[in-house]
């Protein structure tokens, strides 16, 4: 059976046409790293499905190491989020017409998780390569945020061993390089560094 490694990306939103996130990340698949192929998914941009189809997909592939992207509209560098929250508060309704206020993600869970990615040597090499990046201690409180404390939760109660985390991307960059940013931020996940 051929390694994979799952890389996410979602649907637009908010009227928009295209989610550079998923614009980015359709560009990986079948690409090869280090050994292991790329398997994508697009997620739906809704509060109360995205991380189930999440983990349907962590469960049907089974996975080496799981990058979760989303869009940043004001952003202009790839941000490597370090923190996800135990909260839902949307300033706008996700694509299912929801729109949560101050509502636990997981009821008694923890205040937030950690990315398990090795978020400064994924900056380090995105740097190198000279795509635009930074280190986020935020990732909202959005679909975004959801779908990244989901993730981490999933991953700390039952697969701890999986290196996982989530990326930002912004509109302004071309797909091109924030795939290539998105590969390398692969490579060095399945590299065996864990979270700085």
């Amino acid at each position: 059976m051929t390694k994979r490694v799952l890389v996410t990306g979602f649907e637009p939103f908010g009227g928009e046409d295209l989610n550079a996130s998923w614009e980015a990340v359709r560009l990986l698949d079948g690409r090869d790293v280090l050994g292991h192929r790329v398997a994508i998914r697009r997620l739906s941009c809704v509060f109360d499905r995205c991380a189930d189809e999440l983990i349907e997909a962590i469960e049907s592939i089974d996975p080496a190491a799981v990058i979760a992207t989303g869009v940043n509209l004001d952003g202009s560098a790839m941000q490597i989020e370090r923190v996800a929250i135990n909260l839902d508060d949307a300033r706008i309704a996700d694509n299912a017409q929801v729109r949560p206020v101050d509502r636990a993600i997981v009821t008694g869970g923890p205040v937030a998780y950690f990315s398990g990615l090795p978020v400064k040597a994924i900056a380090r090499d995105l740097t190198a390569a000279q795509i635009p990046v930074a280190v986020s201690n935020s990732a909202g409180t959005y679909v975004c945020n959801h779908l990244f404390f989901a993730l981490m939760h999933y991953v700390t109660t039952r697969r701890p061993e999986l290196p996982a985390g989530f990326l930002h991307v912004p509109p302004r960059l071309e797909p091109e390089l924030v795939a290539e940013g998105l590969y390398l931020a692969a490579e060095r996940a399945l590299s065996g560094a864990r979270a700085e």
